[in-house]
């Protein structure tokens, strides 16, 4: 199986000599060694990256009492297209007097982020004792298997005056909503706005989110972009844009940022093209192209914002795992109407490639509204990269997409 992670790095504030803090890299684990040449050029770039992304919010720091540890996550892209994520921890290392928060930042290629979410509150835990306390838990996770969806892992950890004790970690059953917390999305924004901002990523246009907490942007970007199942995201992904980066709000491609509430003006002041800017502290749009209300075919919106405002209503208490699935499941239903005949309509051959016949998968919709929606969408790069992998083979990519198009088929029998 795959490891759980690549490096566990601790980044520190260092006093330069004009009185201003930078972030450095001061405790790296595992140390790498006998790389060639391209993989030492490609982690010196990521080990180059990484303090920028956990203080992204530039330099002005002062030593405190007093610090709420913090969790949020980065992403950065690499050459060939392939992503790595970074599990931050934010804390304030015990002790007296005053002193500057640290960030314990994993890097892995894989994305569960309540699973990281629990080893950095071990990590967190550990660091209260001693920094030698963290370095034989992380050894123990990098020898275990990264577990299957559903299963779990046991990793032995021992405590000075605590003694040895058992962690057990488990993969979520269903692997496109472990990355997921659609809970922070849903107390911020009304349902209305939550489609508006949908519509906006599914057409793939400029999308900015704006918040005091590093946690909160974090969290509603990934969970927008989850939205999008069994469909990704496949342009710039930034979930905290550091200081120095602002200007990529200028980029006349698609992107989907967080950006600090207190770089709002410089923000406003770039010259952007059209972009879709959220505030997450008011839960309102700031900036809108105007025509969100009309992208998205009027029944299907309607049928999403019934199953969201039932959620929203509802008063059983939902567990997180609860309602990441209701509200995953409302989107989904979303594609399996709109899109969900496309297998119907790739031509194989007898070699076994496959070719897709969009005009006649266009055809195939007898709504006008929905049609004229999904002739938008088929040019958009997240439905071709779709399409591309469905042509390599008969076996359907996203198992659980497949179950719900074949789910909803059968409950359209059974009414006739």
């Amino acid at each position: 199986g795959q490891f759980f992670f690549e490096y566990l790095v601790v980044v520190s504030l260092k006093k330069m000599s004009d009185g201003r803090y930078e972030p450095k890299i001061t405790y790296q684990f595992p140390k790498r060694e006998n790389l060639l040449k391209g993989q030492k050029e490609e982690e010196e770039r990521l080990l180059q990256a990484i303090p920028l992304f956990c203080f992204p919010d530039g330099n002005n720091w002062a030593p405190v009492t007093e610090f709420p540890s913090e969790t949020f996550s980065f992403v950065l892209t690499n050459v060939d297209g392939s992503r790595k994520i970074g599990y931050c921890r934010r804390l304030l290392p015990s002790g007296r007097g005053v002193r500057l928060p640290e960030v314990f930042c994993i890097i892995s290629c894989l994305g569960c982020f309540g699973l990281f979410s629990k080893i950095l509150d071990e990590v967190e835990k550990r660091r209260q004792i001693s920094m030698a306390v963290i370095y034989p838990f992380m050894q123990g996770l990098r020898e275990s298997p990264f577990p299957a969806p559903g299963k779990s892992v046991t990793i032995k950890s021992f405590i000075p005056d605590s003694g040895t004790e058992l962690i057990e970690l488990t993969r979520p059953l269903d692997a496109h909503l472990e990355h997921v917390e659609f809970q922070a999305l849903l107390q911020r924004l009304s349902p209305h706005l939550i489609l508006h901002i949908f519509a906006s990523a599914v057409l793939e246009r400029r999308l900015i989110f704006l918040a005091q907490e590093l946690s909160v942007l974090s969290q509603c970007i990934h969970a927008v972009a989850a939205l999008l199942y069994p469909f990704t995201w496949a342009h710039t992904y930034i979930p905290v844009v550091p200081e120095c980066l602002l200007d990529t709000v200028c980029c006349p491609t698609p992107f989907m940022v967080g950006i600090q509430m207190r770089h709002l003006e410089r923000v406003l002041d770039q010259p952007m093209e059209e972009a879709l800017i959220v505030d997450l502290c008011e839960g309102k749009i700031i900036r809108a192209v105007g025509d969100e209300e009309e992208i998205l075919p009027i029944k299907l919106q309607n049928e999403v914002l019934t199953s969201l405002t039932r959620h929203n209503n509802n008063n059983n208490i939902h567990t997180p795992e609860q309602l990441n699935a209701l509200v995953s499941e409302a989107f989904v239903q979303f594609f399996v109407r709109a899109v969900g005949h496309y297998s119907s309509h790739i031509k194989w051959t007898k070699n076994g490639s496959g070719t897709f016949q969009e005009r006649a998968f266009c055809k195939a919709i007898t709504s006008k509204t929905s049609r004229r929606f999904v002739k938008k969408f088929v040019k958009t790069n997240m439905f071709s990269l779709f399409i591309e992998e469905a042509e390599k083979s008969r076996i359907p990519q996203e198992a659980y997409f497949q179950r719900k198009i074949t789910e909803y088929h059968e409950q359209k029998k059974h009414r006739r």
